[in-house]
């Protein structure tokens, strides 16, 4: 019990409850974590909005700047990627269309 027992250093009396007040303020320090910092939220970003959730990693205290900086090359590569296949499949539907619906006389 003597290594429980700490006195105060401004009146010299035992602090009997010195364990619980370290224990709260440990607890209160340990915030919940907030739910855009989790992983499964900033996958299902990545995936909805592409490069429009790169912020949310890049707030996250849980990656390092290497692994930051490697998914955002990914996530933007990707997003290229699809954008010019997308831009392709409707320049090639623009021209089916035309021929289709162009009056042939």
């Amino acid at each position: 019990m003597e290594d429980d027992a700490v006195k105060c250093i401004h009146c010299g009396g035992m602090l009997d409850k010195y364990i619980d007040w370290e224990r709260m303020i440990n607890t209160k320090q340990q915030q919940p974590e907030k739910k855009y910092f989790k992983t499964s939220f900033l996958i299902i970003a990545l995936l909805c909005v592409g490069p429009f959730a790169l912020p949310f990693l890049w707030f996250n205290p849980r990656f390092s700047q290497k692994t930051k900086i490697i998914v955002s090359v990914i996530v933007i590569i990707i997003s290229y990627y699809l954008l010019t296949m997308f831009m392709s499949s409707i320049t090639s539907a623009s021209k089916y269309y035309q021929q289709i619906f162009s009056p042939t006389f």
